[in-house]
């Protein structure tokens, strides 16, 4: 049979108030006797029941994360850094995997409700935030993760993805390109859209400049093989000299078509410029060129802006904190 916080208590010498602070609120109690309690603990191998807890508090001592893929390495890496700072405060964090899909964003929502989790990290799927302020307004804080929405009333922590997509098709301008390509995921999610901005910007300042948008229905490698071979069906004449892809699993499936199927030459023939710096980015076939985000430093802050809200829930809102992109040049655009 299970050991139970009585069994623990009488072990210890304590009353069973006293090893409840020890479990919830051990800056409460002596030293000596979270040592005598937690010492009982380990010997009868007791487990706490967090279920009940959270029953009787209102909250789990969890976070929802909700990313929109994670098989991007950029999300994984956002993970890693809302873990360290989430760890920092004796909480943990637990994953969900939109897959850039509405519904099952939503579906996650609702589980993390009924988990009565702290709050609620999410880099959302679309501009709708309904389910987001219903969520908010029924008292668990929401924070956005490399997305802002100012007005929405939401804190968040973003990159200037606007700037990035600039600095990206002004380096491959700078190099002399004319003809970029830009290889993007679905344009509802904001940050294609947004980096597309910054490109089409750097692209107006150039005279003779032109770029063309290739649509792909994911942020993923195979999307963007498909999409360089349906650029490789043109004559070399008519093909663009440079590609921008909106992160960087497209990029590395640009260049796996174009360098490794068709051997065509990189950069020599055709540039290409990813986006995130994601940590194989350096590794593949021809270094990549990227625009990087700080994404760890990035999942860090946005539980700091939701320990922020636990610890003052009445306080200021709508705290936006934004990086500023760095370009990272390397062998794919001529570094």
């Amino acid at each position: 049979m299970a050991a139970s916080v009585r069994d623990v208590a009488a072990a210890a010498g304590v009353s069973v108030g006293t090893v409840s602070n020890v479990l919830n609120r051990p800056h409460k109690v002596s030293a000596d006797t979270v040592e005598r309690v937690t010492q009982a603990i380990e010997r009868l191998g007791f487990v706490r029941n967090d279920a009940a807890r959270q029953l009787r508090v209102g909250r789990s001592r969890s976070i929802g994360l909700i990313v929109l893929d994670t098989a991007n390495p950029f999300f994984a890496a956002v993970a890693r850094g809302a873990e360290a700072r989430a760890d920092e405060a004796g909480m943990s964090v637990l994953l969900g995997n939109a897959d850039e899909d509405a519904e099952r964003e939503g579906r996650y929502l609702e589980l993390f409700r009924e988990q009565r989790v702290n709050g609620v990290l999410i880099t959302p799927t679309t501009e709708d935030v309904a389910r987001l302020a219903r969520l908010r307004d029924a008292g668990t804080p929401v924070v956005l993760v490399d997305r802002e929405m100012p007005g929405a009333g939401f804190d968040s922590v973003s990159v200037d993805d606007v700037e990035g997509g600039y600095v990206a098709a002004a380096h491959l301008l700078a190099g002399g390109r004319r003809r970029i390509a830009f290889i993007a995921g679905p344009l509802s999610i904001r940050q294609v859209s947004d980096r597309l901005e910054g490109a089409r910007r750097a692209v107006e300042e150039t005279p003779g400049a032109t770029i063309e948008v290739w649509e792909c229905p994911s942020l993923t490698v195979l999307a963007g093989r498909s999409a360089a071979t349906s650029l490789l069906e043109r004559r070399p004449s008519e093909r663009p000299d440079a590609v921008f892809a909106a992160n960087d699993l497209l990029a590395v499936g640009a260049i796996q078509a174009l360098a490794i199927m068709a051997g065509v030459r990189i950069p020599d023939d055709i540039a290409v410029i990813g986006y995130d710096d994601i940590d194989f980015a350096a590794a593949t076939v021809v270094p990549l060129s990227s625009v990087r985000q700080p994404a760890s430093v990035i999942g860090y802050t946005a539980v700091d802006l939701l320990l922020a809200q636990l610890e003052d829930p009445q306080g200021v809102r709508e705290r936006n904190v934004r990086f500023r992109p760095e370009l990272v040049v390397r062998a794919s655009t001529g570094g």
